[in-house]
């Protein structure tokens, strides 16, 4: 394909090949996403660090390596949370104990494979406080809806959906540990991928809940995931097919889930749409419903969270515990009185649990359940995380899938979720899926309008930095 007159709108695949043939220099990429973000900026907000000099430095850099040199990632922008660590980038959790403009010389597990893959570390990206379920920290409040300011942008990954939902960079990095990636790419209308647990390392990366931490990816599209996954080496036992996945006769079941009474309009609307439209496309439909015992695992995923909260937290609760969101303490000091007899219930239930899952989402080419309540909600309140939580903790891959629409015109996503270690394959079926989806499902997604020319500029010691 030719390079645009705005590369910013390529996505991860049509930006490799340009870049690897000679067509787009990475320093062109790098100055129109700039550009897109400084337009863009006082809208959507999903930068706690960028520093275009920087950028434009480790872009040139890149652009002068021979070819021999090159990884597969040679040149891919990407945005990464603010709870991972980044040598050459201030890592500040959204906490105030951290508030810092200094690096600690120390990349995360993942930004070493990225940077070892050639790709270019564009900047921090907004996350809620330590990366925990409630809106906090000292820039709360901050990012904002990338299609309706009024709205919710999701949390925790909060920049990283925002970001890449509005064109502002192709992938970006995000973590969950309930709902965390899924809602923001719910809402702001990408794909969100929380591979199984364990099938990304964690390490450098903020604890919350080492049973349910995922790191994961956004993207505006399946060969973009597959990409990274191959980075990562994400892959299945049993290779799969490099033939397109045909829905004719494939075996999709949808799955409401024990909380499908908090489902709103749009989130009901877009179960039966895809219903209808993966039957007009010849596929087997199944309502499946779950064994009674998933009826508990809500609770048990938050005695959980509560439980491992406790121990997580506790440097910077004994530091300075004053600076930290009240729901943090809370989690240090069990206002909760989670006891180690339920948190044995909650570990033991949720083990036996998941080969039960592994066992019954085999029987089907693909499991579709929600990925959120409804449409992102309006204030500054993250979202219901709820229709997330159980795969979460059952630790097999999650995939939202954009393509719907709400009342309001806003983009609600369903969630495509296998057994464990089905990565590969919930992605390939996924590519179909969402091919049918986004082409019929009523939501169409659309480039933001971009207001007049703003320099980026430095919100405090958490902004942009123009250099």
């Amino acid at each position: 394909m030719p390079v645009p007159d705005e590369p910013w709108r390529l996505d991860a695949h049509e930006a490799l090949p340009l870049i690897r043939n000679g067509e787009l220099k990475v320093v062109d990429y790098a100055k129109s996403l700039i550009l897109r973000i400084q337009r863009r900026d006082q809208n959507v907000k999903a930068w706690v660090w960028l520093n275009p000099s920087q950028i434009l430095q480790q872009a040139k850099v890149l652009d002068e390596l021979p070819a021999s040199e090159r990884g597969p990632l040679h040149g891919l922008p990407i945005g990464v949370k603010d709870i991972i660590l980044t040598k050459d980038q201030p890592t500040q959790y959204n906490s105030k104990l951290y508030e810092t403009e200094v690096p600690i010389n120390t990349d995360a597990n993942v930004i070493m494979s990225l940077r070892q893959a050639g790709a270019l570390i564009f900047g921090k990206t907004t996350t809620t406080e330590f990366a925990t379920s409630k809106q906090g920290g000292w820039h709360q409040n901050l990012t904002q809806n990338v299609h309706d300011p009024k709205r919710t942008p999701g949390g925790s990954s909060s920049g990283s959906g925002a970001a890449v939902g509005d064109f502002q960079v192709p992938v970006a990095l995000g973590t969950q540990t309930g709902g965390s990636i899924i809602r923001p790419a719910s809402f702001n209308g990408c794909y969100g991928f929380k591979p199984s647990w364990g099938a990304v390392s964690g390490e450098g990366i903020a604890q919350w809940s080492k049973t349910n931490d995922t790191c994961g990816f956004l993207s505006r599209s399946v060969d973009d995931l597959e990409l990274l996954c191959d980075v990562f080496k994400v892959q299945d036992d049993d290779p799969v097919s490099k033939e397109q996945f045909q829905l004719k006769n494939a075996k999709i079941a949808f799955c409401k889930t024990h909380n499908w009474s908090k489902a709103g309009p749009g989130t009901q609307n877009a179960m039966e749409k895809a219903k209808d439209l993966l039957k007009k496309h010849n596929a087997t439909i199944e309502d499946v419903e779950l064994p009674d015992d998933f009826s508990n695992i809500l609770e048990w995923h938050r005695t959980i969270l509560s439980a491992e909260g406790r121990s997580s937290f506790l440097g910077q609760y004994l530091t300075d515990k004053s600076l930290l969101h009240e729901d943090i303490v809370g989690h240090v000091e069990n206002t909760k009185n989670v006891s180690h007899k339920q948190q044995l219930e909650a570990y033991d239930n949720c083990a036996r649990l998941r080969p039960i899952w592994d066992e019954l989402a085999s029987k089907y080419d693909v499991i579709l359940t929600p990925s959120v309540v409804d449409e992102a909600p309006v204030g500054s309140n993250t979202g219901d995380m709820s229709f997330c939580s159980p795969w979460t903790v059952i630790q097999g891959p999650a995939l939202n899938i954009p393509g719907f629409a709400g009342e309001n015109g806003l983009p609600i996503g369903l969630t495509a979720v296998g057994p464990r270690f089905t990565d590969r394959h919930l992605l390939h079926v996924a590519k179909a899926l969402g091919t049918v989806f986004e082409k019929e499902g009523g939501w169409q997604r659309r480039n933001a309008e971009s207001t007049p020319l703003q320099k980026a500029v430095r919100r405090g010691s958490t902004g942009l930095r123009s250099t």
